[in-house]
Protein backbone atom coordinates (compact mmCIF):
# COMPACT_ATOMS: atom_id res chain seq x y z
CA UNK A 1 0.00 0.00 0.00
CA UNK A 2 3.19 2.43 1.10
CA UNK A 3 4.73 1.83 -2.23
CA UNK A 4 1.05 2.23 -4.19
CA UNK A 5 0.52 5.64 -2.56
CA UNK A 6 3.92 6.69 -2.92
CA UNK A 7 3.56 6.04 -6.74
CA UNK A 8 0.19 7.83 -6.53
CA UNK A 9 1.88 11.15 -5.02
CA UNK A 10 4.71 10.81 -7.87
CA UNK A 11 1.89 11.05 -10.59
CA UNK A 12 -0.05 13.82 -8.70
CA UNK A 13 3.10 15.85 -8.55
CA UNK A 14 3.64 15.07 -12.62
CA UNK A 15 5.68 12.01 -12.82
CA UNK A 16 5.71 9.73 -15.16
CA UNK A 17 6.14 5.75 -15.52
CA UNK A 18 7.59 3.77 -17.68
CA UNK A 19 7.38 -0.07 -17.05
CA UNK A 20 4.03 -1.69 -16.88
CA UNK A 21 5.53 -3.61 -13.41
CA UNK A 22 5.49 0.03 -11.54
CA UNK A 23 1.48 1.16 -12.89
CA UNK A 24 -1.31 0.59 -9.90
CA UNK A 25 -3.85 -1.33 -10.63
CA UNK A 26 -6.52 1.39 -10.88
CA UNK A 27 -3.91 3.57 -13.12
CA UNK A 28 -3.50 0.32 -14.60
CA UNK A 29 -7.29 0.22 -15.75
CA UNK A 30 -8.02 3.93 -16.83
CA UNK A 31 -4.41 3.27 -19.02
CA UNK A 32 -6.07 0.07 -20.87
CA UNK A 33 -9.68 1.97 -21.03
CA UNK A 34 -7.63 4.58 -23.01
CA UNK A 35 -5.52 2.58 -25.13
CA UNK A 36 -7.92 0.46 -26.22
CA UNK A 37 -10.59 3.44 -27.24
CA UNK A 38 -8.01 4.83 -29.37
CA UNK A 39 -7.06 1.36 -30.96
CA UNK A 40 -10.78 0.29 -31.56
CA UNK A 41 -11.67 3.45 -32.66
CA UNK A 42 -8.42 3.68 -35.61
CA UNK A 43 -9.30 -0.12 -36.51
CA UNK A 44 -12.97 1.17 -37.22
CA UNK A 45 -12.15 4.29 -38.57
CA UNK A 46 -9.59 2.52 -41.30
CA UNK A 47 -12.29 -0.30 -41.73
CA UNK A 48 -15.01 2.55 -42.67
CA UNK A 49 -12.91 4.39 -45.25
CA UNK A 50 -11.50 1.24 -46.84
CA UNK A 51 -15.17 0.47 -47.87
CA UNK A 52 -15.14 3.99 -49.23
CA UNK A 53 -11.77 4.02 -51.47
CA UNK A 54 -13.71 2.71 -54.54
CA UNK A 55 -15.86 5.49 -54.56
CA UNK A 56 -13.22 8.25 -54.82
CA UNK A 57 -13.57 10.37 -58.22
CA UNK A 58 -9.75 10.56 -59.17
CA UNK A 59 -6.82 8.74 -58.71
CA UNK A 60 -5.08 11.49 -56.55
CA UNK A 61 -8.32 11.06 -54.39
CA UNK A 62 -7.90 7.15 -54.14
CA UNK A 63 -4.62 7.78 -52.84
CA UNK A 64 -5.71 9.68 -49.99
CA UNK A 65 -8.22 7.79 -48.90
CA UNK A 66 -5.71 4.58 -49.27
CA UNK A 67 -3.07 6.38 -47.15
CA UNK A 68 -5.45 7.07 -44.50
CA UNK A 69 -6.59 3.30 -44.70
CA UNK A 70 -2.99 1.98 -44.32
CA UNK A 71 -2.11 4.92 -41.79
CA UNK A 72 -5.05 4.07 -38.99
CA UNK A 73 -4.38 0.60 -38.96
CA UNK A 74 -0.60 1.54 -38.64
CA UNK A 75 -1.57 3.60 -35.31
CA UNK A 76 -3.15 0.87 -34.20
CA UNK A 77 -0.59 -1.16 -33.93
CA UNK A 78 1.13 0.99 -32.32
CA UNK A 79 -0.67 1.59 -29.45
CA UNK A 80 -1.44 -2.20 -29.82
CA UNK A 81 1.97 -2.92 -29.09
CA UNK A 82 2.37 -0.63 -25.97
CA UNK A 83 -1.62 -2.67 -24.97
CA UNK A 84 1.03 -5.67 -25.30
CA UNK A 85 3.31 -5.03 -22.19
CA UNK A 86 0.35 -5.14 -20.11
CA UNK A 87 -0.65 -8.79 -21.29
CA UNK A 88 -2.96 -8.04 -24.41
CA UNK A 89 -4.06 -10.55 -26.50
CA UNK A 90 -3.10 -8.58 -29.88
CA UNK A 91 -2.86 -11.98 -31.89
CA UNK A 92 -6.63 -12.02 -32.47
CA UNK A 93 -7.29 -8.14 -32.39
CA UNK A 94 -7.98 -7.66 -35.88
CA UNK A 95 -10.40 -10.02 -36.20
CA UNK A 96 -12.18 -10.27 -32.96
CA UNK A 97 -14.35 -7.78 -33.78
CA UNK A 98 -16.77 -6.99 -36.90
CA UNK A 99 -15.12 -3.51 -37.65
CA UNK A 100 -16.82 -2.52 -40.50
CA UNK A 101 -20.38 -3.03 -38.42
CA UNK A 102 -22.59 -0.16 -38.47
CA UNK A 103 -25.97 0.71 -37.17
CA UNK A 104 -28.77 2.84 -39.45
CA UNK A 105 -28.01 5.91 -40.51
CA UNK A 106 -30.74 7.39 -38.53
CA UNK A 107 -29.48 6.18 -35.32
CA UNK A 108 -28.31 8.10 -32.26
CA UNK A 109 -26.68 7.16 -29.48
CA UNK A 110 -24.95 10.01 -27.98
CA UNK A 111 -21.29 9.32 -26.91
CA UNK A 112 -22.22 4.84 -25.46
CA UNK A 113 -20.99 2.23 -27.38
CA UNK A 114 -22.10 -0.54 -28.89
CA UNK A 115 -21.55 -3.34 -30.49
CA UNK A 116 -18.76 -4.42 -28.15
CA UNK A 117 -15.87 -2.59 -28.91
CA UNK A 118 -14.57 0.67 -27.21
CA UNK A 119 -14.54 2.38 -30.42
CA UNK A 120 -15.75 6.02 -30.27
CA UNK A 121 -19.80 6.25 -30.83
CA UNK A 122 -18.82 8.68 -34.41
CA UNK A 123 -17.57 5.07 -35.53
CA UNK A 124 -20.77 3.54 -35.34
CA UNK A 125 -22.55 5.05 -38.09
CA UNK A 126 -22.02 4.70 -42.06
CA UNK A 127 -20.93 7.24 -44.48
CA UNK A 128 -22.79 7.35 -46.87
CA UNK A 129 -20.72 8.07 -50.39
CA UNK A 130 -17.73 9.90 -51.27
CA UNK A 131 -18.57 13.43 -50.09
CA UNK A 132 -20.01 12.22 -46.86
CA UNK A 133 -16.66 10.64 -46.27
CA UNK A 134 -15.03 13.60 -46.78
CA UNK A 135 -16.53 15.51 -44.27
CA UNK A 136 -16.82 13.74 -41.82
CA UNK A 137 -12.98 12.90 -42.32
CA UNK A 138 -12.63 17.01 -42.38
CA UNK A 139 -14.52 17.12 -38.73
CA UNK A 140 -13.17 14.30 -36.97
CA UNK A 141 -9.43 15.02 -38.37
CA UNK A 142 -9.65 18.26 -36.47
CA UNK A 143 -11.28 15.92 -33.57
CA UNK A 144 -8.79 13.91 -33.64
CA UNK A 145 -5.77 16.04 -33.49
CA UNK A 146 -7.35 17.81 -30.38
CA UNK A 147 -7.87 15.04 -28.71
CA UNK A 148 -4.40 13.76 -29.75
CA UNK A 149 -2.70 16.77 -28.31
CA UNK A 150 -3.81 16.08 -25.23
CA UNK A 151 -3.04 12.43 -24.80
CA UNK A 152 0.57 13.06 -26.32
CA UNK A 153 1.07 14.37 -22.48
CA UNK A 154 -0.15 11.00 -20.99
CA UNK A 155 2.22 10.29 -17.75
CA UNK A 156 2.45 6.82 -19.09
CA UNK A 157 5.73 7.52 -20.90
CA UNK A 158 5.67 5.20 -24.51
CA UNK A 159 1.91 5.95 -24.77
CA UNK A 160 3.13 9.28 -25.12
CA UNK A 161 5.88 8.68 -27.56
CA UNK A 162 3.46 7.03 -29.60
CA UNK A 163 1.06 9.28 -29.60
CA UNK A 164 3.59 12.21 -30.35
CA UNK A 165 4.88 10.05 -33.12
CA UNK A 166 0.91 9.41 -34.24
CA UNK A 167 -0.14 13.21 -34.47
CA UNK A 168 1.30 14.93 -37.30
CA UNK A 169 0.19 11.89 -39.45
CA UNK A 170 -2.80 12.27 -38.19
CA UNK A 171 -3.09 16.26 -38.81
CA UNK A 172 -2.10 14.97 -42.23
CA UNK A 173 -5.27 13.18 -42.72
CA UNK A 174 -7.60 16.04 -41.78
CA UNK A 175 -5.80 18.40 -44.34
CA UNK A 176 -6.05 15.59 -47.30
CA UNK A 177 -9.91 15.76 -46.02
CA UNK A 178 -10.15 20.06 -45.96
CA UNK A 179 -8.21 19.43 -49.58
CA UNK A 180 -10.87 16.91 -51.03
CA UNK A 181 -13.34 19.18 -49.60
CA UNK A 182 -12.23 22.51 -51.05
CA UNK A 183 -12.50 20.68 -54.25
CA UNK A 184 -16.21 19.26 -54.20
CA UNK A 185 -17.29 22.68 -53.04
CA UNK A 186 -15.55 24.27 -55.89
CA UNK A 187 -17.65 21.22 -57.90
CA UNK A 188 -20.62 22.59 -56.55
CA UNK A 189 -21.06 20.69 -53.64
CA UNK A 190 -21.97 23.22 -51.20
CA UNK A 191 -26.12 21.82 -50.41
CA UNK A 192 -25.04 18.43 -50.10
CA UNK A 193 -21.66 19.16 -48.11
CA UNK A 194 -23.86 21.25 -45.40
CA UNK A 195 -26.04 18.58 -45.46
CA UNK A 196 -23.68 16.35 -44.39
CA UNK A 197 -22.01 18.39 -41.94
CA UNK A 198 -25.32 18.74 -40.13
CA UNK A 199 -25.79 14.82 -39.78
CA UNK A 200 -21.99 14.60 -38.61
CA UNK A 201 -21.61 17.56 -36.42
CA UNK A 202 -23.68 16.53 -33.30
CA UNK A 203 -21.93 13.08 -33.75
CA UNK A 204 -18.46 14.17 -33.79
CA UNK A 205 -19.57 16.11 -30.47
CA UNK A 206 -20.61 13.43 -28.72
CA UNK A 207 -17.30 11.81 -29.38
CA UNK A 208 -15.79 13.90 -26.91
CA UNK A 209 -17.86 12.41 -23.82
CA UNK A 210 -19.81 14.06 -20.93
CA UNK A 211 -19.37 17.12 -20.04
CA UNK A 212 -19.71 15.78 -16.34
CA UNK A 213 -16.91 13.11 -16.46
CA UNK A 214 -16.93 10.93 -13.36
CA UNK A 215 -13.48 10.09 -13.89
CA UNK A 216 -12.13 13.03 -14.66
CA UNK A 217 -10.57 13.52 -11.19
CA UNK A 218 -9.11 10.47 -11.04
CA UNK A 219 -7.66 10.59 -14.51
CA UNK A 220 -6.10 13.92 -13.58
CA UNK A 221 -4.83 12.35 -10.94
CA UNK A 222 -2.96 9.93 -12.78
CA UNK A 223 -1.58 12.22 -15.20
CA UNK A 224 -3.55 10.50 -18.01
CA UNK A 225 -5.35 13.25 -18.54
CA UNK A 226 -5.08 17.39 -17.91
CA UNK A 227 -7.90 19.14 -19.74
CA UNK A 228 -11.59 18.32 -19.39
CA UNK A 229 -14.07 16.83 -22.03
CA UNK A 230 -15.56 20.21 -22.25
CA UNK A 231 -12.37 22.06 -22.64
CA UNK A 232 -11.66 19.93 -25.57
CA UNK A 233 -14.85 19.90 -27.17
CA UNK A 234 -14.79 24.27 -26.79
CA UNK A 235 -11.67 24.14 -28.59
CA UNK A 236 -12.81 21.52 -31.83
CA UNK A 237 -16.17 23.65 -31.88
CA UNK A 238 -14.21 26.85 -32.61
CA UNK A 239 -11.95 25.96 -34.94
CA UNK A 240 -13.99 23.95 -36.54
CA UNK A 241 -16.42 26.66 -36.96
CA UNK A 242 -14.15 28.43 -38.42
CA UNK A 243 -13.22 26.55 -41.14
CA UNK A 244 -16.03 25.83 -42.03
CA UNK A 245 -16.88 29.56 -42.52
CA UNK A 246 -13.99 29.93 -44.35
CA UNK A 247 -15.55 27.56 -47.17
CA UNK A 248 -18.57 28.65 -46.73
CA UNK A 249 -20.28 26.08 -44.59
CA UNK A 250 -21.86 26.61 -41.30
CA UNK A 251 -21.65 25.25 -38.31
CA UNK A 252 -24.85 23.87 -36.73
CA UNK A 253 -26.82 25.61 -33.49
Amino acid sequence: MADTMSIADYLARGGVLSNPENVPPRYRAELMRLMATFVDSEMAGSAGFADIINEAPGIAERIAAARIVLEKADHAGRVLAVMAEFGADTAKYATHQPWTARLARDADIGPTRSGGDMRLSVFHYPLEGWLDAVVMNVLMGRAVTVQLAEFSRVSYQPLAEAFRAILPVETRHAELGEEGLRKLLEDGALEAAQASVDYWWPRVAASFGAADSTRLDQQRDFGLRHRSNAELLADWRADTAALLAEMGLRAPG
